[in-house]
């Protein structure tokens, strides 16, 4: 009994499943006819309106003929008119002077005669008939008005529904990568296909999608990114700018838009887009450091030394900015951080590592100083080099440049527990170039395109990116190319460096400084 129930539940349940399906399937064909019946309304709608359109620009320029017509008409009736009046006048002063001559010959008195005679002589050269031209001023046909409509009946009755534009071809070799850009360049539908009998229809614009890929051709995984779109292109290119390079790939598409609809998208195309990104590795911030996405901020727990103001009451009298900052800090057994994990960062190294080691090329990121920012470091630093309470630029193996402006505005480069004073205003974005390779390591002044400093060195172990942050907060802008302007930094710092030992460039760029 119990296996006939079972085996009734499955054949309902069969049967529910399928019902479900019929019951989708027929209001899938419900919306479709639906659909059909709108889109059919729409297209005669259109249809009788472009004949309407048709109608009317045939009778516009059907009235426009009409005029020209009537008034060349016109015109030369007008002419016509005024010869046969002045012929008319001729002929009547002609016929005059005939008569007087005749009356003239049975003259007798040879002193009337040679009167008369000369009188005769003197009218006939002032008469109208020999100054009017017999030539009719204008001619009596309108054969260059006929009008001939043959092409534009013979193309009415080519006339078809428009097709929809056939797909372009992305020029791969044209396509551009540079300063966090992509510009994309394709042909046209006509280019794409020699052997085109213009059936596309004309192209009004362009359509372009893209999407960010860890691969260059397999199917979209449902983890990445769905399609960017970018529409009514009237060029057949492109320039996508302001761009995050969070991916080996970026794939694009593109395709024709005339006024009927939307061609078919173009073949994808890969483009690679190489890029430093990385994010801050958590686990290694100070306690009081408090990580969110790309930005990071001081957050003191409740320590009343941590206070900026009671601080600057407290060490107004203070001789050196050092001791003023060692006694405005709380010292290691003050902080909660000594009891964090072992590779958070504690005490008064108030720092956050970056997530991505750099082991050979050319590197860049930039940040930006929040608005309450008092004092913060950028730079670079090997992971095995930092203890727990090391600050930035206080070791061999740590590089960075240092900003304030808590009681007074400083700008400073450190590294191996020496600095060098930067003459010049506090920026508010920083670009940072590292090459591991060459040992540069350059920092921008970005908004004001000016190199702040540059340490020449040898890279020996992975370097991270490195960060301290005081009383404030930083975000940095990551998946970012070298950029352009960074060519004539490189190219000045060479220059500059070329020629110099190790120990008098590391003596010209440093100067002994007190611990912070």
């Amino acid at each position: 009994m119990c296996c006939k129930q079972e085996a009734l539940r499955r054949i309902i349940s069969t049967l529910t499943n399928k019902s479900e399906e019929l019951q989708n399937f027929l209001e899938s064909v419900d919306h479709t006819l639906t659909g059909l019946q709108v889109s059919s309304f729409i297209v005669m709608s259109e249809l009788q309106a472009e004949i309407e359109q048709l109608y009317t620009a045939l009778e516009e320029r059907g009235a426009e003929l009409r005029d020209i017509i009537k008034e060349e008409k016109q015109r030369k009736e007008m002419e016509l008119q005024k010869q046969l009046s002045e012929g008319k006048f001729a002929l009547l002063s002609c016929e005059e002077l005939l008569d007087f001559a005749n009356q003239t010959l049975i003259i007798t008195n040879e002193e009337e005669f040679l009167t008369a005679a000369k009188q005769i002589k003197e009218r006939v050269t002032m008469a109208p008939a020999f100054r009017l031209t017999t030539r009719p001023a204008v001619s009596d046909h309108m054969s260059q008005f006929t009008v001939d409509f043959s092409e534009e009946r013979a193309g009415l009755l080519r006339l078809h529904f428009l097709p929809v534009p056939r797909p372009p071809q992305i020029d791969a070799s044209s396509c551009i990568v540079r300063d966090n850009a992509i510009t994309v360049t394709w042909r046209p539908p006509g280019e794409v296909d020699s052997s085109s009998d213009g059936s596309s229809g004309p192209t009004e614009r362009y359509e372009l999608e893209y999407r960010k890929t860890e691969r260059d051709s397999a199917p979209r995984a449902a983890a990445e990114a769905c399609w960017e779109k970018v529409c009514d292109i009237t060029e057949m290119q492109v320039t996508i700018s302001g761009l995050k390079f969070d991916s080996r790939f970026i794939i694009v598409r593109v395709r024709a838009r005339n006024k009927a609809a939307a061609g078919e998208f173009s073949e994808p195309v890969a483009i690679e887009t190489p890029a430093y990104n990385f994010g801050f590795d958590a686990s290694t911030a100070h306690a009081e450091l408090k990580v969110q996405g790309d930005t990071v901020t001081w957050e003191p727990q409740g320590v009343k030394g941590h206070d900026p103001r009671m601080r600057g009451k407290e060490n107004k009298s203070s001789a050196h900015l050092s001791h003023l900052s060692r006694s405005a800090t709380p010292s290691p057994n003050k902080t909660a951080a000594s009891r964090g994990g072992r590779d958070r960062f504690a005490g008064e190294s108030y720092t956050v590592l970056g997530d991505q080691e750099m082991t050979d090329g050319c590197h860049y990121w930039e940040l930006r100083p929040l608005a309450d920012w008092k004092s913060f470091s950028v730079g670079v630093a090997y992971r095995a080099s930092l203890g727990r309470f090391d600050q930035l630029g206080k070791s061999a193996g740590s590089w960075c440049l240092h900003a304030s402006q808590w009681l007074q505005s400083s700008l400073a480069a450190k590294h191996n527990n020496r600095a060098k004073t930067l003459d010049w205003p506090l920026p508010q974005r920083i670009g940072i170039y590292c090459d591991y390779d060459s040992g540069d390591l350059l920092f921008i002044d970005v908004d004001r395109l000016r190199l702040l400093h540059a340490f020449k060195t040898k890279f020996s172990q992975p370097l991270v990116p490195a960060f301290t942050v005081w009383c404030g907060g930083i975000t940095i802008a990551t998946g970012l190319q070298v950029p352009s302007f960074m060519g004539n930094f490189l190219h000045a710092n060479i220059i500059t460096t070329v020629g110099l030992s190790s120990s008098f460039l590391s003596d010209l760029l440093f100067t002994d400084f007190t611990l912070l």
